[in-house]
């Protein structure tokens, strides 16, 4: 593959935080560029500049779907090509690729324009996501594939492991209403907080309250559907966390013949 020359374009202004958060993000990668410009180009959204990640992005959603498709191959040799598309549906998605980037705080080193910045762009799932995917190909550019592949299974190696099979297939509104019925609990009520903008610019604040466990979550997205299924998928995970069933695994994997 070969490697883009980096293009002249603005210089950012020297910031420490930044400049923390991306040696932390390194660290987190698995991956020292040896080349800056690339991982500035990975983490510069279009507001900041016409020389930004979008292009990244393509070759790294291709690195993302071949790595993970791969890992999944070898973890479940029984599995049909229909039921590994699934589980790969299940990984490979903004919502995963978004709570990733948090984990490595990617939001801190991203080059955001004034506007996007002070709309909440550094924690908005899309760009978070997007940044994650050409980060990916950043490392392709900067080293080669098999380093940009190394750094899928430093991401991916946990959740491919600790994949519950009985849940495949079920989003987190059925999932936490499951949970809250397994427990004799009311079900979980979903009101719209704050809505702003149209189109693209669209954003849903859902609070997602667990009643009588006096405990709300609350996520954002460009749609209602998406950000009541992240409030939900924030419950969930607090819901077992603090109030587990009795004997229950939390995860289990299976194997087929």
């Amino acid at each position: 593959m070969s490697k883009p020359t980096a293009k002249p374009r603005k210089i950012p202004k020297p910031d420490p935080r930044r400049a923390r958060a991306g040696e932390e993000l390194q660290r987190h990668l698995g991956h020292s560029f040896q080349n800056p410009r690339l991982f500035e180009q990975a983490l510069t959204h279009r507001s900041y500049s016409a020389q930004n990640n979008e292009r990244f992005e393509f070759v790294g959603d291709a690195i993302l779907d071949y790595s993970v498709a791969k890992m999944l191959f070898d973890a479940f040799p029984g599995y049909s090509e229909g039921e590994l598309s699934r589980l790969r549906a299940n990984l490979v998605n903004q919502d995963v690729l978004a709570e990733i980037a948090r984990s490595m705080g990617v939001g801190d080193a991203l080059y955001l324009g004034v506007g996007e910045l002070k709309s909440g762009g550094f924690d908005r799932p899309s760009i978070l996501a997007d940044a994650v995917e050409a980060l990916l190909a950043a490392i392709s550019f900067d080293a080669d594939f098999a380093a940009a592949e190394q750094t899928v299974r430093r991401l991916f190696a946990r959740r491919i492991a600790n994949i519950d099979l009985s849940n495949q297939g079920k989003d987190p509104k059925t999932l936490l209403q499951e949970a809250l019925q397994a427990r004799r609990l009311p079900l979980p009520k979903y009101r719209i907080e704050h809505q702003s903008g149209e189109g693209c610019d669209a954003r849903f604040d859902i609070a997602c309250d667990l009643g009588e466990l006096a405990h709300i979550t609350r996520a954002q997205a460009a749609s209602r559907r998406a950000a009541e299924q992240a409030a939900a998928k924030e419950a969930l995970d607090w819901l077992q966390e603090h109030h587990p069933l009795p004997g229950k695994n939390k995860k289990h994997r299976q194997s087929r013949a």
